[in-house]
C-alpha cells in the first residue's frame, strides 16, 4: 500500500504498511492492511494481522496483491476523520474490496454515507468483529504444515524496536477529546502479561520498547494495581521490571501525577534500562485554559515538579504537546504559555491548532477563536519552542552518547538518541563511517553539528 504523505501534526503517526512478506503460497488468503493513527492504533493493526497470519492468510504490502483491505482508521480530530476517509477512498480505487475498523468506525454511518461500497465497518479494539468481517470477504485456507507464525506476531515497525500497549481506555473528560466515548475508560492489562510480551519481543531482537496507552501514569488504577505471578500492576514496577530486561525502555503518555516523580530516580540510574524521557501531554499553561478544557489547572506547580525532575535527573528530556487556539483563549492567555514555555524549557514540543470534533464538548464554549488568530499563534508558538530546541541541541556539540541506528543506505546512517522517539522526534545522522553499521545496532557518537531539531556525529 502507499503511505500518505507526512504529516506535521503531533498527533498523527503516518500511515503504516507491512514490511514485504514472504510470497504467497498458492491458493493463501491474502490481506492488505493501512494503520492511521496514534501508536495505539498500530498496535492493534498488528494483533489484527497476526491473528490474520496464524489462521494461514498473506499479509500483501501492497494494493494488487491482497484479495480485501483493512483500513485502521484514526477519529480524533476532523482533519484526521478526514484523512481517514480518503484512506478508504484510495483504497477502494486501488483494490475495490475495504474492511474499515478503529476509531472512526465508532461512527459507521459517517463512513458508509462516503464510502457505500465498503464491506464491513467495525469499531475500536473490536478484535473479533474484523476477523468475522475477513473470514465472510476473504474465507480462510490454512494449511497447518506450511504457515508458521513467528514468536513475536506480525510488526508493522522496524525490528528492533516495538510498541507496547499496557492498557486501553481513558478515565480524564477533557472537554476537546472523545477518546473515552471511543475506547472506554481506564482497562489496564495484568503486569505479568505485560512483561511476558516484553520478553518474547526482546528475546526476538527487539532493542527498544516503546510503552504506551492512554494514560501510562494511570496504569493499574482500575484493578487496584494487582499483583500477579510476582509482578505489580503500577507503573514505577513496571518501569523497573521492563527496565531489566536489557532493551531500552520509553515512556509515552504520562501525566504528571505525584506518583510520577518515583520513576525519576530509575531514570538517573543507567543501568536501570529506563530511559530518562518524559512524553507529557500538558496541553496549555494558564490555568483559566485549562480548567475550560476540563485538566488540572496547576501550571505553577508543574514548573516546580519539572526541576524537581531536573535536580534528580538532569539528562532527563521532556516532550509535549499543546492546543492553541482553544476557545476562549485570550492573547492574554496565550502570551502566558509563551512566557511558561520560555521558563520550562521543554526539550520536545509539539502543538496543533484547536479544531472542532463531534461529539466533543468544548464544541459548544462561547468565544471560538478565529483561523488566522489561530495560525499567527501556532506559528509564534512553534517559533519560541524552535528557539529552544536548536539551542539545547547546539549545547550538546562534542558530546558523546550512545545512539540506536534506525536505516543505514548508501549515504549515511539515520540514529536516534535516548532522547528521541521514532517518527516524533528528531534524528541523528551519521555520514562518515558508518558502512559497518546495521539496523538495530547502539553505537556511541560523538556529536559535531546542529540544527534546529537534528544532530550530526561521527563513531568513536
Amino acid at each position: 500500500m502507499t503511505q500518505n504523505p507526512p504529516d506535521l501534526r503531533p498527533d498523527l503517526a503516518h500511515a503504516r504498511v507491512p514490511r514485504a512478506a514472504d510470497a504467497a503460497r498458492p491458493g493463501q488468503p491474502t490481506i492488505g492492511m493501512v494503520s492511521l493513527g496514534c501508536p495505539k492504533a498500530l498496535v492493534d493493526s498488528e494483533r489484527i494481522l497476526t491473528r490474520l497470519r496464524a489462521e494461514g492468510y498473506a499479509i500483501s504490502p501492497d494494493y494488487a496483491g491482497a484479495e480485501a483491505v483493512i483500513v485502521n482508521t484514526c477519529g480524533f480530530l476532523d482533519s484526521a476523520k478526514a484523512e481517514s476517509l480518503d484512506a478508504i477512498g484510495e483504497a477502494l480505487r486501488e483494490n475495490g474490496r475495504v474492511i474499515v475498523t478503529g476509531c472512526l468506525g465508532a461512527e459507521p454511518d459517517y463512513i458508509t454515507g462516503a464510502h457505500p461500497k465498503v464491506l464491513a465497518v467495525t469499531g475500536p479494539h473490536q478484535y473479533e468483529q474484523v476477523l468475522d468481517a475477513v473470514h465472510t470477504a476473504v474465507p480462510p485456507a490454512p494449511d497447518p504444515f506450511v504457515d508458521l507464525l513467528p514468536a513475536t506476531g506480525v510488526s508493522l515497525t522496524p525490528r528492533h524496536y516495538s510498541y507496547l500497549k499496557i492498557s486501553e481506555g481513558c478515565n480524564h473528560k477533557c472537554k476537546f477529546c472523545i477518546i473515552p466515548d471511543m475506547r472506554g475508560k481506564l482497562a489496564s492489562r495484568p503486569a505479568h502479561a505485560v512483561i511476558r510480551e516484553a520478553e518474547k519481543l526482546v528475546e526476538a531482537g527487539v532493542r527498544e520498547l516503546l510503552v504506551i496507552s492512554q494514560d501510562t501514569s494511570a496504569y493499574g488504577v482500575d484493578i487496584r494495581h494487582r499483583e500477579e505471578r510476582g509482578h505489580r500492576a503500577h507503573i514505577t514496577d513496571l518501569a523497573r521490571d521492563l527496565g531489566a530486561l536489557g532493551a531500552w525502555v520509553r515512556l509515552h503518555y504520562v501525566y504528571p501525577y505525584p506518583h510520577v516523580r518515583d520513576l525519576i530516580p530509575i531514570m538517573a540510574d543507567p543501568a536501570s534500562g529506563l530511559l530518562p524521557y518524559l512524553d507529557i501531554p500538558f496541553q496549555h499553561a494558564h490555568p483559566d485554559v485549562l480548567r475550560r478544557m476540563a485538566r488540572p489547572a496547576a501550571a505553577a506547580r508543574t514548573l516546580d515538579e519539572i526541576a524537581a525532575w531536573r535536580a534528580t535527573c538532569p539528562g532527563i528530556t521532556l516532550r509535549s504537546t499543546f492546543i492553541v487556539g482553544y476557545p476562549g483563549e485570550t492573547e492574554a492567555e496565550f502570551q502566558t504559555l509563551l512566557d511558561w514555555l520560555d521558563e520550562a524549557q521543554l526539550d520536545r514540543v509539539g502543538c496543533f491548532r484547536y479544531e472542532n470534533v463531534e461529539g466533543a464538548r468544548s464544541n459548544a464554549l462561547p468565544d471560538h477563536v478565529a483561523e488566522e488568530v489561530k495560525d499567527e499563534r501556532f506559528a509564534r508558538f512553534m517559533e519560541k519552542a524552535q528557539a529552544i530546541s536548536a539551542a539545547k541541541l547546539e549545547a550538546k556539540i562534542g558530546q558523546r552518547m550512545d545512539v540506536i541506528v534506525d536505516a543505514v543506505d548508501d549515504e549515511g546512517a539515520t540514529c536516534r538518541t535516548r532522547a528521541d522517539a521514532p517518527e516524533i522526534d528528531g534524528n541523528l545522522f551519521i555520514d562518515a563511517g558508518f558502512e559497518t553499521l546495521e539496523p538495530g545496532q547502539i553505537v556511541t557518537i560523538e556529536v559535531d553539528e546542529a540544527s534546529e531539531y537534528d544532530l550530526w556525529g561521527r563513531p568513536v
